[in-house]
């Protein structure tokens, strides 16, 4: 059992480090991240976009 919390804990790190690594070499910037969030909206809350509302964000 206490393997696994290892080797989440360490994925954990990988995945966090990954991520700060590609936003210091702009593969990941802010406008990537609203474009993620607005699809996660749409994703989630799919009924609103059908009901007409705008799910855009800053626009």
């Amino acid at each position: 059992m206490a393997r696994w919390r290892w080797r989440g804990l360490i994925l954990l790190i990988y995945v966090v480090i990954g991520i700060y690594v590609a936003w210091v070499y702009d593969y990941i910037t802010p406008g990537l991240l609203r474009d993620v969030a607005e699809a996660l909206l749409a994703i989630f809350l799919w009924f609103l976009v059908l009901l007409g509302i705008n799910l855009h964000i800053g626009r």
